[in-house]
């Protein structure tokens, strides 16, 4: 079975994604807990300096996906584009915080000590 991808206003197909198999999966699946595990590796700065490289990116594409985005959704440009600005921008927010948000967390308990670690 394969998915097609159309555009709510005309009808005109925009790509077709064949199923996988099985085994495909689970390379697919493979691989992304490899990229995982390396991810994991990298410092808070490292990941921070990717994810403001990706905003950029997103910025300079953002036509370009805006337009993808209207065609797949119908939105209006200027939605879709407006959605593309908020990806870019959550990918700062986390790279400037994504840090403290993973801190361990002290908690109050009848415990000598208790903490929230992630």
């Amino acid at each position: 079975m394969s998915l097609v991808s159309k555009n709510p206003a005309t009808e005109e197909v925009m790509a077709t994604f064949e199923e996988e198999s099985p085994d495909a999966v689970a390379q697919k699946i493979v691989r992304a807990h490899e990229a995982f595990l390396q991810w994991r590796s990298f410092s808070f700065s490292d990941r921070a300096q990717r994810m403001r490289a990706l905003a950029g990116l997103l910025r300079q594409r953002a036509r370009r996906y805006g337009e993808v985005i209207s065609r797949e959704m119908g939105k209006p440009i200027a939605q879709a584009t407006a959605e593309v600005e908020k990806c870019a921008w959550v990918c700062e927010y986390y790279a400037e915080h994504a840090e403290q948000f993973l801190s361990p967390e002290s908690a109050a308990t009848d415990a000598s000590k208790s903490y929230v670690r992630f």
